[in-house]
């Protein structure tokens, strides 16, 4: 299943949000499968979540059930049982194969109120430009120092038309990157933290970042839908 975190509800956690996908499936009455064992969990598995207050239109998870249905309706009775703001998107049969085996790079959109575009520019050429851009960031094994540069497979200042009542208003420069999928992880406030590291980039406000798409990188540079290899299944438990 695809699914979105959008506007305040970007503030989940990821464990709020599997608190509450659990919540939906009870009230949706989907016949979800339990591991063995003496505590039995529902067969949930997520792939890659976002960050807790970033904003996504592309996170993956993957459920065993008892029986089949069909994804179009299992899609629709999730969706009305959660939040306006976390929204199932799409849901297709598995066919096979690991969903976290189909997602290597994530697409973002980082909006910088209060930057002009061209001092992005010129902070997104130096980092470019950069073999290597050491950042610092706290991980449960303490803080832990590594390189934001190599991970980045794309980055772009991309261009927005104002409204005609925003042409007087404050900047708004958008970034527009692809990162690959390393250990440690590398996000978006990794990429920030790099160009100020190399440009001394300091934005006036709080950046709002949200993921566009997860996949595999195709020979483009783009990001092939994780979900496209199922689209033939006819419902769930029925192959």
């Amino acid at each position: 299943m695809r699914y979105a975190k959008r506007g305040p509800l970007r503030f989940t956690s990821h464990r709020d949000f599997a608190r509450a996908f659990e919540r939906a499936l009870r009230r949706a009455g989907v016949p979800i499968a339990f591991s063995q064992g003496f505590t039995p969990h529902p067969k949930i598995s997520y792939a890659s979540a976002a960050p807790t207050g970033v904003a996504s239109e592309a996170e993956y998870l993957e459920i065993g059930l008892r029986e089949a249905v069909d994804p179009g309706e299992l899609r629709a009775a999730l969706d009305a049982a959660l939040s306006p703001g976390l929204d199932v998107l799409d849901a297709v049969v598995a066919t096979g194969g690991s969903l976290a085996d189909r997602i290597e790079a994530s697409h973002w959109r980082v909006e910088l109120p209060g930057v002009d575009p061209a001092v992005l520019r010129q902070a997104v050429a130096a980092f470019a430009a950069a073999p290597e851009v050491p950042v610092e960031r706290m991980t449960k094994q303490g803080r832990r120092t590594f390189d934001a540069r190599g991970a980045v497979n794309h980055i772009d200042v991309i261009e927005s038309t104002p409204a005609p009542s925003e042409v007087a208003a404050v900047p708004c420069a958008i970034l527009d990157l692809v990162v690959r999928q390393v250990t440690p992880s590398v996000r978006p406030d990794d990429v920030l933290s790099g160009l100020r590291v190399v440009a001394d980039l300091e934005p006036p406000v709080p950046p709002r970042a949200t993921r566009l798409a997860q996949g595999t990188l195709t020979a483009q540079g783009g990001i092939a839908d994780p979900l496209e290899a199922d689209r033939d299944g006819v419902g769930i438990g029925e192959r």
